[in-house]
């Protein structure tokens, strides 16, 4: 379709002379814009898609995929529930947890806190906690004096293993002598590090047993948690959980996406928004790639009618302007798509970088929940980046090329 002869007359065109030495300039600050627009919206995707993915990942290592809860706070007849539970096509492991949010107190701080109750084998299941032990050891929790806290607690309350750390709970005792809130002292026998900031930040693993003393829950617990072998399709495990809720009208079950449900649509609506101001770039660059095309449209009047006078056709006049537009957008977008994989490949080496030359906390994880600034290049987004720069590039040729092919030989040659 294109022949040698038009990209020879379209890269000779590109080139820069004396004269019309500022149309290349302008093409230039094209190529530049077009190649900070693709570069920057490949590392925005891909933080973005990181630090959504990693979110679930740690989310789903934590938390349960579904959970049984009480209208009511409390669940007495959870062990049978959790047989009939148990044989559900589809479910991995399910376990009954004891959760009520408490007051923790040491020598130097108090916070608040969210205290969790697990027997042992349930705590090993979950692999981001079992197998990031910093400090002690995760059999810690078999013991009833005993507790493991995560690395936020154990930082902002000065805690080592040994310490001690008490526990006031909300609920209180009522006695002859006035309300008594009920408060016992336990020993740090292990410090867990998921990396999900505000995880590590608030709660706290007591044994089984002990919670349900603690927090008044005999003989119940406040949830059933359930764990499925694809997080990503509940629908059939919903189903028949759904017949066996039925007859306890009291209970009902949130999965993660509805717990996490307002999160996750903040971050798909902010990932939309950043898609589309950043394509803003392209876009202007597109606008200097029209303005460019024109002037040099302009500038080679003659040359377009000498063309045209021996013999050469319209549509290969179209083309050759065709060719010098496109080729600065092609060009822009192949360097813009290098920057950026690399850019993102690497960012976290980048980050570390700016923040020991800055001497500042780029990504503080008090604020964005994660220790570390995920990336994950996805070749779909990837590829609508890339096919989106060539089509607005294309597009934007396509006018300074059609009025080069409309312009009068003899009218441009009258007065030569």
């Amino acid at each position: 379709m294109f022949s040698k002869l038009e990209f020879l007359i379209a890269f000779r065109y590109l080139k820069s002379k004396r004269k019309e030495g500022f149309i290349s300039v302008t093409a230039v600050f094209s190529f530049v814009g077009i190649m900070i627009g693709v570069a920057t919206l490949i590392i925005v995707m891909s933080v973005m898609n990181g630090f959504r993915e990693e979110l679930i990942d740690r989310i789903l290592g934590i938390n349960s995929h579904l959970t049984i809860y009480s209208r009511s706070h409390q669940i007495s007849d959870y062990e049978n529930l959790l047989e009939e539970v148990k044989k559900i096509p589809g479910i991995k492991y399910s376990n009954p947890i004891v959760e009520s949010q408490a007051m923790l107190s040491s020598k130097s701080k108090n916070m608040g806190g969210l205290v969790k109750g697990v027997k042992l084998e349930d705590l090993e299941n979950k692999k981001l906690i079992a197998e990031n032990i910093v400090a002690g050891s995760i059999d810690s929790i078999s013991d009833k004096n005993s507790v493991l806290i995560g690395s936020g607690i154990a930082q902002n309350m000065n805690l080592k293993i040994g310490d001690s750390v008490r526990v006031i709970a909300a609920e209180v005792n009522e006695t002859i002598i006035g309300v008594i809130p009920r408060i016992k002292t336990y020993q740090v026998g292990g410090v867990f590090e998921s990396g999900l900031y505000e995880y590590d930040s608030t709660t706290i693993f007591m044994n089984f047993g002990m919670t349900q003393t603690h927090f008044k829950f005999p003989e119940s617990v406040s949830g059933i948690e359930i764990f499925v072998n694809d997080a990503t399709n509940l629908d059939n495990v919903k189903t028949h959980l759904y017949d066996i809720l039925a007859q306890h009208p009291n209970l009902y079950a949130v999965d993660w996406q509805q717990s996490n449900a307002s999160f996750f649509d903040a971050l798909k609506v902010e990932s939309t928004v950043m898609f589309l101001i950043l394509t803003l770039i392209i876009l202007v660059a597109s606008f200097n790639i029209i303005s460019s095309m024109i002037m040099l449209v302009n500038d080679k009047n003659k040359n377009i009618a000498l063309l045209r006078t021996i013999g050469m056709s319209k549509a290969s006049i179209m083309r050759i302007f065709l060719i010098c537009g496109s080729s600065i957008g092609f060009v822009g977008t192949f360097f813009g798509f290098l920057l950026g994989t690399i850019f993102a490949s690497n960012i976290n080496n980048i980050k570390l970088w700016l923040e020991s030359v800055t001497n500042t906390t780029l990504f503080n994880p008090t604020i964005y929940f994660l220790s570390t600034l995920p990336s994950r290049i996805l070749v779909s987004d990837v590829t609508i980046i890339v096919s989106m720069s060539l089509a607005i590039s294309f597009l934007a040729t396509l006018y300074p090329a059609y009025k080069a092919s409309k312009a009068n030989p003899a009218e441009l040659l009258r007065y030569e």
